[in-house]
C-alpha cells in the first residue's frame, strides 16, 4: 500500500526504505519526538517530504490531488477539531467533506455507541471534556469510511478500559471492511496486542518493523 524510498522531511524523519502493507493494522511506536506523527502527516500529504518519494498502490503521492488523496486516507490528529454545533453537527460534517450522502441518526446513535460516548445527539459538541471531543472526533472519520484511517495517539486521553473498548471496535471494524488502519502509539501494549505489524521509530529513523503472528 505506502512504499518509502530514500524519504527525508527535513531534519525530523530519515526513512531509507519501508513498506506498509495493505488491509493490516499496522502500530508505529516509538517515544516522544521520534518522528511518528510526521510520518503519519506526510501519508496523507500534510505535509511533502524534503526528499525521496511515497508510494501509494504504487503511485505516487505527489502527483496525487491532495483533496481526493485525503477523501481516502483520512486523519484524525491527537488534539482534533471540534466545529461550532450539536453532536449531530460534528458526525454529519465529515461526510459532507467527503462529498458522501448523509445519514439517519439510528446510525449516528450507533457510532456514538461504538465510540463509547454516551451523549445525545443534540448535545452542544463545545461542553465535552477532552476524552469526549476525541471520540466524537473518531467516530465522525469513521463514518467517513476511510479506506486508510491514520491515528495519532488515538486513546491519550482515554482511560484504559475506554481505550480496550475503541482499540478493538476500530480493529475489528477495519478487517471486517478491509481496511487499513496505521496508528502511531507510545503504547507497546496497544502495538502488541492489535497490529498486525509494529513499525519502531527512534530519532526520525526505523529502527525495527516486525510482524505480530498469532499463536
Amino acid at each position: 500500500m505506502f512504499r518509502l524510498e530514500r524519504v527525508k522531511y527535513r531534519d525530523i524523519l530519515d526513512i531509507h526504505a519501508l513498506t506498509i502493507p495493505k488491509d493490516k493494522v499496522t502500530c508505529v511506536v516509538g517515544e516522544s519526538g521520534s518522528g511518528k506523527t510526521t510520518l503519519l502527516r506526510l501519508f496523507n500529504k500534510m505535509i511533502s517530504c524534503t526528499e525521496g518519494e511515497i508510494y501509494y498502490n504504487n503511485n505516487a503521492i505527489s502527483a496525487i490531488d491532495s483533496i481526493e488523496l485525503r477523501r481516502e486516507i483520512v486523519m484524525l490528529p491527537q488534539t482534533p477539531t471540534i466545529f461550532t454545533g450539536t453532536i449531530r453537527d460534528n458526525l454529519l460534517i465529515g461526510l459532507k467533506f467527503s462529498e458522501k450522502p448523509s445519514i439517519n441518526d439510528e446510525r449516528l446513535t450507533e457510532i456514538l455507541k461504538m465510540v463509547s460516548l454516551k451523549k445525545s445527539l443534540e448535545e452542544n459538541a463545545e461542553n465535552l471534556s477532552g476524552g469526549e471531543k476525541q471520540r466524537l472526533a473518531l467516530g465522525r472519520v469513521i463514518l467517513m469510511g476511510p479506506t486508510v484511517l491514520l491515528l495519532d495517539e488515538p486513546s491519550s486521553s482515554l482511560d484504559e478500559d475506554t481505550e480496550r473498548i475503541i482499540i478493538e471496535q476500530l480493529v475489528h471494524c477495519t478487517r471486517q471492511n478491509g481496511k487499513s488502519l496505521i496508528m502511531a502509539t507510545h503504547s507497546k501494549k496497544i502495538a502488541q496486542n492489535y497490529s498486525d505489524t509494529i513499525i519502531e521509530m527512534k530519532n526520525g529513523k526505523v529502527v525495527d518493523t516486525r510482524r505480530i503472528v498469532d499463536g
